[in-house]
């Protein structure tokens, strides 16, 4: 079996090899090429992956390459992981919608439409080369915006699914809190990527006891402190939403708390320097504990997870994935790309039937679903016009000189990055 990493010289990517070397029973990797232009730091990710397998017994072999097409070529699964314009233009996407007043983010709000329109090109073009150098290969995409960049891929028909490690962590949480293994925990997750909701923690799989009540009665305090948001708008609420939903429930605390301190992609840029240093020392044959900060936990076994299930022999497994809503949800068009439990085999996902959502939830989605569609034609199309319409439905935008002033903000800090601007 052969896979790809595109953008292997991220700093997350040792987190990934840790997954591939412990869970090599379960992805057994004859061969994984890390592809990225970087070719400094892909070389010291290259390197420490190396001495990761070699301590951990894994058999694969690494290599390293700054050429996509011969990257790809005859992989069985690709996985992307790109930030186009890397750090400096992730500190932009989170300062510049301060100026409007509205918060700083890199895949909600102005910030993240910012990043579909630099992504979402790229991430396609890398799509069609990997399906003319490996037509059969899945593609599993892991760059944000996950929703919108998904979309883009299923959309020209592609073999793809979106994956995010907000699920797997509440699965991990939940099941330490609960005094269970994570394998007996099933969610009740519901909803678009960064804008999802736990209706239900069941044990044992997706008709098992619900234990909501049972966590948050005991232990929803801890639940909220991890969620910066008040205790008692868990009780109210009944469910537990991602902590993205901050960004939407507090979102005037969260643009006064941005405003005061220094912005995360600050403190990422200098964790990744300190990270890469780490990465050089040629006696570091493990991740260090430093890279738990850098974001991105449980990636490695989500991922490891879902590639063995499409690629396995015939077997499948319900994971949570990003796909087409295809009547999940109701409520939303058939191409909307929603995220939900699904049965996940070699044919790709096919979603579960997932709890009603309660209007207060569904108003939501629905509001951002049409959002995203805008922001996937703007990115596609380009247009200020088509920037605009897309901040003028974002519900964190929503008023006409907001969405004047953040396009204006959007496309002079964007200009290298989007041709037509």
């Amino acid at each position: 079996m052969k896979l790809a990493v595109v953008g292997g010289g991220s700093t997350y990517t040792p987190e990934l090899i840790d997954g591939f070397a412990r869970l090599r029973d379960t992805l057994p990797i004859a061969e994984l090429v890390l592809v990225d232009p970087a070719a400094e730091r892909l070389e010291l990710i290259g390197g420490l992956a190396r001495r990761i397998f070699a301590r951990q017994g894994h058999p694969g072999r690494i290599t390293t390459t700054s050429d996509l097409d011969a990257g790809v070529a005859g992989a069985d699964a690709v996985l992307i992981q790109l930030r186009v314009g890397g750090q400096a233009a992730r500190l932009q996407d989170e300062t510049w919608p301060l100026e409007c007043g509205c918060v700083g983010q890199e895949t909600t709000g102005a910030g993240g439409l910012a990043k579909a329109l630099r992504t979402v090109p790229v991430v396609l073009d890398i799509a069609e080369r990997v399906r003319r150098a490996s037509p059969d290969a899945w593609i599993i995409d892991f760059t944000n915006p996950v929703g919108i960049v998904t979309r883009a891929l299923l959309k020209a028909g592609h073999k793809a699914v979106g994956l995010c490690n907000v699920a797997i962590g509440f699965q991990r949480k939940f099941a330490a809190l609960l005094d269970l293994a994570p394998a007996d925990i099933h969610l009740d997750h519901v909803g678009l990527n960064h804008l999802t909701w736990e209706l239900g923690v069941r044990r044992g799989g997706p008709d098992g006891e619900d234990l909501l009540p049972e966590l948050l009665a005991a232990h929803g305090e801890a639940v909220a402190a991890d969620l910066h948001l008040p205790r008692a708008v868990l009780d109210r609420l009944g469910v537990v939403p991602s902590y993205y939903l901050r960004y939407f429930y507090a979102h005037d605390e969260v643009v006064r708390e941005l405003g005061t301190k220094p912005s995360r992609a600050a403190e990422v840029a200098a964790m990744e320097r300190e990270l890469l240093g780490l990465y050089g020392d040629p006696a570091l044959d493990e991740k260090p504990a430093l890279l738990a900060k850098r974001g991105g936990a449980f990636y490695s076994e989500a991922a490891v997870d879902l590639a063995a299930s499409l690629l396995g022999d015939g077997g499948s497994a319900v994971q949570v994935v990003n796909t087409f809503n295809n009547g999940t949800l109701p409520f939303l068009p058939d191409d909307a790309v929603v995220e939900v439990q699904a049965r996940v085999d070699g044919s790709g996902p096919v979603p579960l039937a997932a709890p009603r959502l309660d209007p207060l939830y569904a108003g939501l989605v629905a509001h951002v679903t049409a959002y995203e569609d805008l922001a996937l034609d703007a990115a596609l199309r380009g247009g200020r016009e088509r920037v605009f319409r897309a901040l003028l439905a974002h519900p964190l935008v929503g008023q006409y000189d907001r969405a004047e002033g953040l396009t204006d903000r959007l496309l002079a800090h964007n200009k290298e990055h989007l041709p037509w601007a």
